[in-house]
């Protein structure tokens, strides 16, 4: 199974198109959102995915009670909160933003976790701790780095990779 993971949106309507495009022709069967939407009216583009997106807030986020009214106005986007905990695979997942960097790391050292998706530093990175897979997709925005990015993961072979927009 295929999951996209993307982070850090922050409102680039294009950007997320641009990645929404991709997942679909990655032919993605799960999408997770670590984050940094910002403004509610990003989220029905997601409506455009052609499978179930699962999100968590991110600092940045503002209204989250809109954010959560929007996502309930289509059945395939799911918000949870701040913290995320599925099975996908026979994975344990863990999605988060981030920004609680004692959190994260505390959550990444417990290796409670087959992979740990996370944001917020807008850096695009995948490494290991122990058995704990852990991936930052980067941003979806291209703010901070001037590079959108997001990332697939291949639950069967517990790899994932970067890719640039």
């Amino acid at each position: 199974m295929i999951v996209g993971l993307i982070s850090d949106t922050h409102d680039s309507l294009p950007m997320i198109e641009k990645s929404i495009e991709r997942l679909n022709r990655e032919k993605v069967e799960l999408v997770l959102h670590a984050g940094d939407y910002i403004a509610p009216f990003t989220i029905p583009k997601f409506q455009k995915l052609k499978t179930k997106l699962i999100g968590v807030f991110g600092n940045n986020d503002g209204d989250h009670e809109l954010l959560k009214k929007k996502f309930s106005e289509n059945k395939s986007l799911e918000i949870r909160g701040n913290f995320a905990r599925l099975e996908t695979n026979g994975l344990k997942i863990c999605l988060l933003h981030g920004d609680e960097k004692e959190l994260l790391e505390s959550i990444i050292e417990s290796q409670s976790f087959d992979v740990v998706v996370h944001g917020h530093t807008h850096e695009a990175e995948v490494s290991r701790k122990g058995r704990t897979l852990i991936v930052n997709p980067g941003e979806v925005c291209g703010y901070l780095t001037g590079k959108s990015s997001i990332a697939l993961l291949d639950t069967i072979r517990k790899e994932a990779k970067i890719i640039y927009l």
